[in-house]
Formats: C-alpha cells, structure tokens, sequence
C-alpha cells in the first residue's frame, strides 16, 4: 500500500492524493513516468521525484524511519504490509502507582519478556526493539510509549503504528479487551483479571505462579494485537481502494 500512497509527500493531502489517483497515477512508477500531473507545477513535480526515489530508497534499506513524521499518524499503516516480517507488537503493565513492571516484545511467532527487578531495563528493551522495523501498540502513542521514554528513557525510532485511534475510525471503540470481544478474538477465562492485582500477589507470596499468569495476560494482549492488525489493516486498505475504484 505505501507504494501506492503519495500522502507522505509535503502539502500533499488526502483531497489531493484522490486526484493524482483520478488523473490515472496509481502508484509511485506512474508518477515518475508522467511528464506532468494535472494540479502540480513542474517544479513541485521535480520536487516530488525526489522525494518518492528517496522512499523507495528507504524501503530498499527497510528504513521505516524515513516515513517518521511524514506519513500522518493516522496514516502509518499504510507501511504495514511491506514491514509485516519485522513487525513487533509491544505491550507493558503498571502496578498500582503506574509504573511499568512488565513488558512483553512479540515479532510474528515468538515472545520476549522484561519484568521489574529481572530484566526490565532500557538496554535489554532497546536491544530487543532494534530488531523490528515497525512497532505496534494498541494506545501506545498515549500510554505505552510515553511510559518507556519517561521512566527508561527508551525511544522508538521506527515508525509506529497504534491501532487504537484506527479502531475508533472503524467503529470499534473501548479498550484492547472490548476491541478483541467486537472481533471474536477470544482469550482464556482466566486471562480477563486484573495484571496489577497479579503482580501485587507474585510481591507478596513470591509464589511464580503468579508472575507466569501475569506473562501468560501480556502475552495474550500480544497474540490479540496481530490479529487486530491485521483487521484494521484489510479494511483501511479496502475502503481506500473503494476511494480510488470510485473516483
């Protein structure tokens, strides 16, 4: 889908990308072959051949940074499909005072854990995170990223995908959990309590049962995390193409 977008371009909106599309450009290779493009001066579309060499450059050396504040927040899944191999899907709990005991690091088979007092540290999670290309969260860019950055001083350098808002955009609202029952995504009875009353319970008896339950909870919101991904990405991708069917 990136390859077909052209809203990462400067003062290139979505009104304005529909028309590129109408005037028969569907893609990056038809806008450089074109000679000239209705609602774009020479100069501007110059302008733009750089810059769309420049990202293909950038998917060329999987440099999904390149993208990092010039797609729209709204707009990054559209990078999805080309960096779903190196995706990784990060989830964290807090404790009762909303400090971050667990982080759980997932890419598309296997699953990392850093917990408060074992590993949690920002040169374990950094050093996990420099696999990955693209980082998916559900309410991230509110919650879980800021918590990193504040309290390990961990920063995102890929580009980030936060499904939450795009639920919203979708008509699916409420939490991870209300999104996952909206979809039919099911999780384990037991998995449906409360992490912090987990960890307080693994604090207080030291009993690793209670620490595994609280893996065994992250890991599920990890799981339930690709297959919204997933969703969301399909049906943001159909509309979009029903947009440019219809134009």
């Amino acid at each position: 889908m990136i390859r077909k977008s052209f809203i990462f371009l400067e003062k290139i909106g979505s009104r304005m990308e529909r028309n590129i599309w109408d005037s028969g450009i569907k893609d990056w290779h038809d806008f450089l072959l074109a000679d000239k493009i209705k609602g774009i001066s020479a100069r501007n579309k110059e302008y733009y051949n750089r810059k769309i060499k420049e990202a293909q450059q950038a998917l060329v050396n999987e440099d999904s940074s390149y993208f990092v504040g010039k797609l729209p927040a709204v707009e990054t899944w559209r990078v999805y499909d080309y960096f779903k191999e190196e995706t990784g899907y990060l989830d964290i709990e807090v404790d009762s005072v909303e400090k971050v005991i667990l982080v759980g690091i997932s890419d598309y088979y296997n699953s990392n854990f850093f917990v408060k007092g074992v590993n949690l540290s920002k040169g374990e999670i950094e050093k996990e995170l420099s696999k990955y290309k693209l980082i998916v969260t559900f309410n991230g860019g509110a919650f879980d990223l800021p918590k990193l950055r504040k309290q390990l001083g961990v920063e995102i350098g890929v580009a980030h995908l936060d499904l939450k808002p795009l639920c919203v955009n979708l008509g699916l609202r409420g939490g991870l959990k209300e999104v996952e029952k909206k979809l039919g995504l099911g999780r384990p009875a037991h998995l449906y309590g409360n992490p912090i009353d987990l960890w307080k319970a693994f604090h207080a008896s030291g009993d690793r049962e209670y620490l595994d339950l609280l893996l065994e909870y992250n890991g599920e919101d990890i799981e339930n995390l690709k297959a919204i991904a997933g969703f969301v990405y399909q049906k943001l991708k159909s509309k979009l193409s029903e947009i440019k069917r219809n134009i």
